[in-house]
């Protein structure tokens, strides 16, 4: 089995593609004629978006996205924290927490996308040494 996509709900489709393709620089592999569902691509894994109506029409009631009361974050690893920082905030992220050196020897921040989900941008995980 593999980890093929996580699907956010969001209230218009190609605006978060939009949003995404230019906060983070990633790669649109396609919107559906409908409008109601894309893909980006993100490696093997892919970050994918439905619309809340059709999410609705298929008798789910999807959860508004809470920034300050998050369920779950996606996160980006970069080695240059504040530079993409930045540029998310540029293209329309909202700050939630600026670039934070972490005990664990690692930078993160985090912010939110028009939606309201939670977004860490972090630096590779620093791994101690054995010896």
């Amino acid at each position: 089995m593999i980890f093929r996509y996580t699907i956010l709900y969001v209230a218009d489709v190609a605006a978060s593609l939009d949003f995404f393709e230019c906060a983070f620089g990633l790669e649109r592999l396609f919107l559906h004629e409908s409008g109601d569902y894309g893909e980006l691509a993100t490696g093997q894994t892919k970050l994918a978006f439905s619309s809340q109506a059709l999410m609705q029409q298929l008798e789910k009631t999807p959860a508004k996205a809470d920034p300050a009361a998050p369920t779950f974050e996606i996160a980006f690893e970069t080695a240059d924290v504040p530079k993409a920082l930045a540029r998310a905030v540029k293209a329309g992220a909202k700050l939630v927490q600026d670039a934070k050196d972490e005990p664990w020897r690692q930078v993160t921040s985090y912010v939110s996308d028009p939606d309201g989900y939670l977004i860490e941008i972090c630096s590779p995980v620093q791994i101690p040494s054995a010896g």
